[in-house]
């Protein structure tokens, strides 16, 4: 067994990696609901939403340079607040959000499969997790390379879903004065399609350059989903009333159905992939915390170990596989994003308060933000949770 990750990755598998966590199954959901309280402004809630998530973003971005490490989050919090126990709360926090998160996906996934396959929902559900826990074991690259693939067939399916609504006549929507008020409160609700960025950080000691691709990477995915995001909403609004767009379950497919004729079963498929993107990168985030948590933590140390051949986690990545699959085939899906959603704002919170302590220090990083960012972080990380919480 060796200590360390081979450094395989490069800035656009990395960036193909961070496209395809937050480019999941939510915006197929998601854009109806974002319709539904902003009106034809739904695909300026989306560019919000994005905005509000850029300075946590871009907090992460510093601390990757400053802390190029696996554990990410944990090693981030633990310097700034100058506690080892608090970053390791925070690791396993991020861990256990990680395997609730791809437990639902995959139970979620393997539903989509057999609407289009007749399988047993158990034996489908742990094959398909026992194959990407495989997967994340035999290499990062192997498991980035298949992840990037299917953000390619994610993406492609937005896309379409894109040209068919811009090729759809328009429907005519009632003037009125702008909803301020739902503009913002969708812009809340679509700034969950955008969590997913923070993983990158955790791929950070296999990455070749980190200092120098790890901002890159954080700052094009987060471009590249408002944007798309942005157009596949904007696609929506145009092809479809914004009553029945609200109250769709499958609004892509509604937009496809309008828009083309015919039903858009091929939609059910793409999400399938989606599902195992979203399985894959959270097997392999979670596992690299653990990773990292390793080297913090003596009661973890027997998971900072990769595999002299692999180079990757093994028992790491074996644990959280099976965790995810146990959860995906015991647990209801019903409450689990929104839990895993506001314990990772409550992460978010942390890690700007951390950066801010950081940077009041007078230590200096090779990439660094305005003072400014980290405390703008802060309070939409804080706004974000009170809503989220409250409602």
């Amino acid at each position: 067994m060796a200590d360390e990750l081979k450094r395989r990755i490069g800035l656009w598998v990395l960036v193909a990696y961070g496209v395809g966590v937050m480019v999941g199954a939510g915006i197929y959901v998601l854009t109806g609901a974002v319709a539904g309280l902003a009106g034809v402004w739904a695909p300026l809630a989306f560019v919000l939403a994005g905005l509000v998530a850029a300075p946590t973003a871009l907090s992460y971005a510093e601390f990757s340079t400053r802390l190029p490490e696996a554990a990410g989050e944990a090693a981030f919090v633990a310097r700034g607040f100058g506690r080892d126990w608090v970053g390791v709360a925070v690791g396993l926090m991020i861990v256990a959000t990680g395997v609730i998160s791809a437990a639902a996906v995959l139970r979620g996934g393997t539903g989509y499969l057999l609407g289009v396959v007749e399988l047993p929902f158990g034996v489908t559900a742990v094959a398909l997790g026992l194959v990407l826990t495989g997967v994340a074991v035999m290499g990062v690259l192997e498991s980035l390379a298949l992840a990037a693939v299917f953000t390619v067939i994610e993406v492609c399916g937005l896309a379409l879903v894109v040209w068919a609504g811009a090729g759809a006549v328009p429907v005519e929507h009632v003037a009125g004065p702008v909803p301020v008020g739902g503009i913002a409160a969708a812009a809340v609700l679509a700034f969950f399609a955008f969590i997913g960025f923070e993983d990158i950080v955790n791929m950070a000691e296999e990455v070749r350059e980190p200092e120098r691709i790890m901002p890159r990477a954080i700052l094009i995915s987060l471009a590249v989903t408002s944007v798309l995001y942005a157009l596949v909403v904007w696609a929506a609004v145009r092809a479809v009333p914004l009553a029945e767009l609200g109250a769709s379950e499958q609004p892509l497919a509604l937009v496809w159905e309008r828009a083309r004729g015919g039903e858009a079963r091929f939609l059910s498929g793409i999400a399938v992939f989606a599902a195992l993107n979203g399985v894959l990168a959270q097997i392999v985030m979670a596992s690299r915390v653990l990773f990292g948590l390793g080297k913090r933590s003596r009661g973890l140390a027997v998971f900072h170990h990769a595999h002299p051949r692999f180079g990757t986690p093994v028992l790491a990545t074996a644990v959280v596989g099976g965790a995810v699959i146990v959860a995906a085939l015991a647990l209801p899906v019903a409450v689990l994003a929104g839990l895993t959603s506001s314990v990772l704002l409550v992460v978010f919170v942390l890690v700007n308060t951390a950066l801010i302590a950081v940077k009041r220090s007078g230590a200096r990083a090779r990439f660094e933000v305005p003072m400014g960012v980290p405390v703008a972080g802060l309070g939409l990380s804080l706004l974000a949770l009170s809503l989220s919480i409250f409602g």
